[in-house]
């Protein structure tokens, strides 16, 4: 007997072209200011309208297409396999068997909302690099997504315990398979390990990069409707305007910044709203979001290392970020922000709860004075040359690049007063900075493979960089203590080399 098949909901094509739709806005503004609503009163009334016949072209031809696509979708379950088949003229066939799902990514858009239904992103170990998923059911109910969860524990149980007899002992089957019990287990929420408070999102709006994305996409729009803006009017009206005073023209930039700084509020408080971290047997599940509701499981041990981020603004006020990577997965489902924004003070107690075999504690082992030089001479010899350039074409006032010499020289020496590690028996903690600071914790087992590198320079005053290279998605998280003694390099490859003689002893069998 053929399995059932099952569609996708209706609303699933509203939702794809919705989604195009979005992609066309950016181009059709451009094109509207650019060549305006209305060409040649002269020309034929369709040469004139040309942009928004093209553009009512287009949206009849997305909305045509997210019928077909909705329609032509099918999955089903069969040899422990989800199914997909889509596509008219050309079918897709997607088989993915369950034991290979890591983890089913949930959406809950302003679309889905109403009608109780969410977007189902899959993620497999082999899922390839990139934005995409391995597949993505675009609108199911919240009972079909309940479904295929079942599909996978039921097909990755027998995976380990084989298939459940046929016959046994009743008495045994209430105690193990009570559904009351079930029930129960099922409708207990998960505890919360983490939730930001509304102080963290402020901080978070105020200290991330939406102020300045609002502000270049200003920027953006208004170098493209250049040609319509009057400056000679403005001029005009700015000389009346500065007589005003400097005091109303600060008060009015002030408002300015306000403005976009709420803009920034807003979006981050949409985006993070009502943000928490739970913890459900081995998975880690991370809810967030008020108009679009998105929940995003990582399995624990998939984790590879845990990173603290502090910028100079948030390490100032006592806050940081802690950012995961995580083996398989793509896009979010590689590095993932698993506290976006909280005081230090914070973050310690539940990493702790979380990842109970690492220790979260400052690493101590400061990396000597030797490569302290490494840490600013090649960055000031760069700097000498566009100073050079500036200040030959642009003399007197392009000496005034020689100001960043100093400020050069101190952001290198602020890099080396950042490093330090810790090698324990089992774990690896490293801190050091770009611009921002970061500490990562990383067990010996999640490490793929460790460098150390060494130039000509290096070699001369025995110094060298360890680089530790551990899993994230399909591609490769990379910290590195920079400029070290050679000797203390060394040390990382000594402590990672046994750890692998080690794993090969206990797998050689007894004599």
């Amino acid at each position: 007997m053929s399995e059932p098949r099952y569609k996708l909901h209706w609303i699933s094509a509203v939702v794809e072209t919705a989604n195009t739709l979005k992609e066309l806005i950016g181009p059709f503004v451009i094109l509207v200011f650019v060549n305006g609503f209305k060409g040649e009163s002269t020309a034929p009334w369709y040469i004139q309208y040309w942009s928004l016949i093209l553009f009512g072209v287009l949206i009849v031809f997305t909305l045509v297409s997210g019928i077909v696509k909705w329609r032509r979708f099918d999955y089903w379950f069969e040899d422990q396999e989800l199914r997909i088949v889509s596509g008219l003229f050309v079918r897709k066939k997607r088989y993915i068997p369950f034991d290979r799902i890591q983890s089913l990514d949930y959406t809950e858009g302003i679309f889905h909302r109403p009608f109780q239904l969410v977007k189902v992103k899959i993620e497999t170990a082999g899922s390839s690099s990139g934005k995409d998923a391995e597949a993505e059911l675009t609108a199911i109910t919240n009972e079909a997504a309940q479904q295929i969860e079942k599909e996978i524990k039921r097909a990755k149980k027998e995976k380990v315990l084989g298939p459940e007899p046929a016959i046994f002992d009743q008495t045994e089957w209430q105690l193990i398979r009570d559904p009351a019990e079930e029930l129960r287990v099922a409708k207990q929420p998960a505890p919360v390990i983490f939730s930001m408070t509304t102080g963290d999102l402020l901080m978070l709006a105020t200290t991330s990069g939406g102020i300045g994305v609002i502000l270049s996409g200003a920027i953006v729009f208004l170098s493209q409707i250049e040609e319509l803006i009057p400056y000679d009017w403005l001029f005009g009206e700015l000389k009346s305007f500065i007589r005003i005073g400097v005091f109303v023209i600060a008060i009015l930039v002030a408002l300015g910044f306000l403005v976009v700084w709420i803009l920034s509020v807003a979006m981050t408080f949409l985006a993070n709203y009502d943000f928490k971290v739970m913890r459900e047997k081995d998975d880690l599940v991370i809810t967030r979001g008020l108009l679009e509701k998105k929940r995003v499981t990582v399995p624990l041990k998939r984790v590879q290392n845990i990173t603290i981020t502090e910028n100079p603004l948030r390490q100032l006020f006592g806050y940081g970020a802690v950012i995961i990577n995580s083996a398989g997965g793509v896009g979010e489902g590689s590095r993932i922000k698993l506290f976006p924004l909280a005081k230090r003070n914070r973050i310690i107690e539940p990493l702790q709860e979380l990842f109970p075999n690492i220790e979260f504690s400052e690493p101590t082992e400061r990396i000597g004075g030797r490569g302290k030089r490494f840490y600013y001479r090649f960055k000031l010899l760069v700097t000498l040359i566009p100073i050079a350039i500036v200040s030959y074409k642009f003399f007197p006032f392009g000496l005034l690049m020689l100001l960043l010499l100093p400020l050069v020289g101190l952001h290198g020496i602020w890099q080396y007063k950042t490093a330090a590690y810790t090698i324990l028996p089992k774990q690896l903690t490293m801190r050091f900075r770009t611009i921002s600071r970061q500490t990562v914790f990383t067990e010996k087992s999640r490490i793929q493979s460790m460098e150390l590198d060494q130039n000509y320079f290096h070699r001369r005053k025995k110094v060298a960089t360890v680089t530790v290279n551990v899993k994230s998605g399909m591609s490769l998280d990379a910290p590195a203590i920079r400029h070290m003694p050679q000797e203390d390099a060394e040390k990382f490859l000594s402590w990672y080399e046994f750890h692998l003689e080690s794993a090969e002893s206990q797998t050689k069998p007894d004599n």
